[in-house]
């Protein structure tokens, strides 16, 4: 059932100034006291909305989906849908004749569980009292977003789609998606993500967690209709770029510079880090950094190959070399266990200085590589 677009939007605004509603922005109510989303760490959710976007048509046989998801601090919006559309964080990628191309395929992406952008996270309100939920909010992993992902999907009468694709965060919610759903899908597209958290990733986040809540504004969570955490979420962001660069691409952009009295690696701390701050609620990076530590294909399952023997799609997973947050070491690992478990898997290394986000950057690079993997789909 789709919700009315003026409701959900006084909501998310009066809750989180932060979001930024878009004309081709739409919500589904996915959730509710008849039938609540019941979350893989045992808490409950009576009320649940998904922001997401669509591009292209459904073709009439409904075979022509893709679903991409969005990194941590993403959103629902990674293409312009006209000339006057603010451009997305995939722009290159996904449009008219491009890779993931909107005049074949109807392309569907939505705001994740826990977000900031129109899905409903630690800023809703909750329907029990009315305010927003702020720590009251329940743990939530990446499997429970692919959970509303899905009946997302099944709310828009999606029974299959040809590819689901995402970097980092995305491409975990992808690798999530083909072990819980195996059938649902022809490929699945990883982009710099692991099968796991390793403990220096879940170290980087714990860090970034502590700079939110020892900001005296951060007030346990209770911040909303005030200022807010921004220096600590500010601080949190900055080291989350520094896991998102390598050396050589500080070196490059910035050297031993200045500006200002600073280095201008410190100019560009500061302003990604503000930038942030404005546009994000910080207790959804705190949900969904944790949500990131407890990722793990493995769980119930008593080895790599246990979990990617559920596997039915094929697997395209491609590394960045420069990567330090998720090293090429990790993906490759991973495809080597795929093959292992039978899985048609295949490999390819993004060459980049960019670090991590060489997948937000080298599109030069990404084309051929998601054109090639289209193709070896549709034969």
């Amino acid at each position: 059932m789709l919700l009315k677009d003026s409701c959900v939007l006084e909501i998310t605004i009066t809750h989180f100034s932060g979001f930024k509603w878009r004309s081709y922005l739409k919500l589904a109510r996915v959730a509710n006291k008849e039938h609540p989303l019941h979350l893989s760490l045992g808490g409950r959710l009576d009320e649940v909305v998904v922001a997401y976007e669509t591009y292209g048509h459904l073709s009439e046989g409904g075979d022509n989906v893709i679903l991409l998801n969005h990194a941590l601090t993403g959103d629902s919006h990674p293409s312009a849908h006209t000339q006057h559309d603010e451009k997305g964080w995939w722009e290159p990628l996904v449009g008219p004749g491009r890779p993931l191309d909107t005049e074949k395929f109807f392309i569907i992406c939505a705001n994740v569980l826990g977000g900031c952008q129109g899905t409903t996270g630690p800023a809703s309100p909750n329907p029990d009292t009315g305010l927003p939920y702020g720590m009251n909010f329940p743990e939530i992993t990446l499997l429970d977003t692919v959970h509303v992902q899905k009946r997302l999907l099944d709310v828009l009468g999606v029974h299959h789609v040809k590819l689901i694709i995402g970097g980092s965060m995305g491409g975990m919610q992808s690798l999530e998606w083909s072990v819980a759903y195996p059938d649902f899908m022809d490929g699945v597209m990883v982009i710099a993500a692991p099968g796991y958290a390793s403990s220096q990733s879940i170290a980087y986040n714990k860090v970034g967690r502590q700079a939110i809540i020892l900001d005296p504004e951060w007030r346990e969570g209770n911040y909303y209709g005030g200022i807010g955490p921004e220096k600590g979420l500010a601080i949190a962001r900055a080291v989350g770029m520094i896991t998102y660069q390598s050396e050589m691409s500080m070196e490059g952009k910035f050297g031993r510079k200045r500006r200002n009295g600073c280095f201008e690696i410190e100019n560009y701390l500061d302003y990604q880090g503000n930038s942030l701050a404005r546009r994000f609620d910080a207790n959804s990076y705190l949900y969904l950094l944790r949500a990131l530590d407890y990722y793990n294909l493995l769980k119930s399952c008593n080895s790599y190959e246990d979990a990617l023997s559920k596997i039915r799609a094929k697997v395209m997973v491609v590394g960045v070399s420069s990567d330090i947050l998720y090293p090429p070491y990790q993906q490759e690992e991973l495809v080597e266990a795929m093959c292992d478990s039978g899985v048609d898997a295949q490999y390819a290394l993004l060459e980049s200085p960019h670090g991590h986000d060489g997948f937000l950057i080298d599109f030069h690079l990404l084309r051929p590589m998601i054109r090639n993997f289209m193709n070896h789909l549709i034969k």
